[in-house]
């Protein structure tokens, strides 16, 4: 396979992840941006706003306004902090865990769905060759941004 082949192969996979992700996520009445606090929130527990803000990095003004509608469909409450009066900490609701809880076991039976009929060699290269291509684009992004911002401070 060529460097463009599996760069085709990535993008087409993306393009399917996302187009189901934002079908699934409309269904529930989610968005990106809220499902990644309740993500943040269902494995690591209560945390303060800005806890969350860093946490998904955004700024806090953005999570007041996350976490405000997250509160709205009832899937995360805010509650005292036990130990600084001045803090509020943001908490699952029981629906929100269990909302979570649901596309937890969804992501595990789609990914043992991904590989079903594949042996644990063949899965383990194409993870090594993923981590790989991750690992170079992200370098080859980088330095492009660098080089742009260069450029643009040259003229």
């Amino acid at each position: 396979m060529s460097g463009p082949q599996l760069l085709d192969a990535l993008l087409a996979i993306t393009a399917v992840l996302q187009a189901d992700q934002e079908r699934e996520l409309e269904r529930r009445g989610l968005t990106v941006p809220r499902t990644h606090l309740l993500w943040v929130l269902h494995h690591g527990g209560p945390a303060t706003q800005s806890a969350l803000a860093e946490a998904i990095g955004v700024t806090p003004r953005y999570v007041t306004t996350l976490v405000d509608a997250l509160e709205s469909t009832g899937l995360a409450r805010r509650t005292s902090h036990p130990t600084d009066r001045r803090a509020l900490l943001v908490e699952l609701t029981p629906r929100g865990a269990s909302a979570m809880t649901a596309m937890a076991s969804e992501r595990v039976a789609l990914g043992d769905a991904l590989i079903e009929g594949l042996d644990p060699h063949a899965v383990a290269a194409a993870i090594q060759v993923i981590d790989h291509a991750r690992e170079r684009l992200e370098r080859l992004v980088a330095e492009h941004e660098r080089a742009q911002e260069e450029r643009a401070e040259s003229s």
